[in-house]
């Protein structure tokens, strides 16, 4: 289920649950748009080249959405971040690991 936050945004739950901001009728979140915009710095005709099925103002929509809501999004960057470091934490346990280290 989806929430209409813009015209050009929407929010969906993640699987936990927590809303997470995207580009109405796409799979890119904002904080997609951000990361290649303020962190890579490409503007947003570049972004449009690098992800052709968006058009210029869903582009400058995300990012317009960002500096609306910037601590929301830098809060879903730092829960997916920590998210990412427990899965990788947990790599060692699995069988996969253990075949590759006994593979070195």
């Amino acid at each position: 289920m989806s929430q209409t936050a813009t015209g050009s945004i929407e929010l969906r739950p993640n699987r936990s649950g927590q809303p997470r901001a995207f580009i109405a009728g796409t799979r890119v979140r904002v904080q997609d748009i951000y990361g290649l915009s303020e962190l890579q710095g490409k503007t947003p005709d570049e972004i449009v080249v690098a992800l052709p099925h968006l058009a210029l103002f869903q582009v400058h929509a995300a990012l317009a959405y960002y500096f609306q809501h910037r601590e929301d999004i830098l809060r879903e960057i730092r829960e997916d971040d920590d998210l990412a470091a427990t899965v990788r934490a947990n790599l060692g346990a699995g069988p996969l690991a253990a075949k590759l280290k006994s593979a070195d």
